[in-house]
């Protein structure tokens, strides 16, 4: 088998603006997770029976099915009710909501870690719940949790692939395009297995250096 290299090389502006929008999937797709995971907590604490159990019953339905069995069902069954969303909003959203299941129970444990006290030491100073939530208990859990969240923004980030099965524009689905286009399959998944090795790892070194300025980590 000779390897040739030059097909991929020609391609690396679309390759480019694959990852431009595997990045814009994920962001996108965490910046959601991260508003369910906050508000099903917030409702789970509020101790209110219904909603507490919807929210519970999303999480386990989320945590125990396939993301490519959710994403199928947001774009081919949310039709026939008419719903209609495009490969783009459809991917988000399964990535928001597949994230926001495991950022529910992630929370929920950063959470349950604060002590008692400290809640009802706000109380006695006069902070209303919603404040004492967002100041007292909130804040001190993202710092407690911020290494599992950054791992999940890592998951869902290579989470994006399986978004190719719906023609969401992201890498894969360009790798594909190229692969169709050229017959080099080893070349180009091979470098596509290199680029996303490339993108976990540069998250990564950004994700330690924002928990670093924001909550003070050790340099490891």
């Amino acid at each position: 088998m000779t390897l040739d290299f030059s097909v991929v090389a020609n391609a690396w502006p679309a390759l480019l603006s694959g990852v431009m929008g595997t990045m814009l999937l994920a962001a996108s797709g965490m910046a959601l997770a991260m508003i369910i995971g906050v508000l099903g907590v917030a409702i789970l604490r509020a101790q209110m029976r219904i909603p507490s159990f919807l929210v519970t019953a999303f999480v386990e339905i989320i945590r125990n099915t396939p993301f490519l069995v959710q994403i199928y069902f947001i774009f081919f069954a949310l039709p026939l009710a008419g719903i209609r969303l495009n490969p783009t909003i459809t991917a988000i959203l399964a990535l928001g909501l597949n994230g926001g299941a495991y950022a529910i129970e992630i929370i929920r444990g950063g959470v349950e870690s604060i002590s008692k006290g400290q809640t009802e030491a706000g109380l006695a100073l006069g902070l209303h719940r919603g404040e004492v939530f967002r100041l007292i208990v909130l804040k001190p859990a993202l710092k407690a949790i911020y290494p599992s969240l950054s791992s999940q923004f890592i998951l869902l980030t290579l989470t994006t692939a399986i978004c190719t099965s719906i023609s969401a524009y992201e890498l894969t689905s360009v790798g594909q395009r190229i692969e169709a286009e050229t017959f080099r399959s080893f070349e180009v998944y091979f470098t596509l297995t290199m680029i996303y090795l490339v993108i976990s790892l540069i998250t990564m070194w950004v994700l330690a250096a924002i928990g670093k300025r924001a909550f003070n980590y050790p340099d490891r």
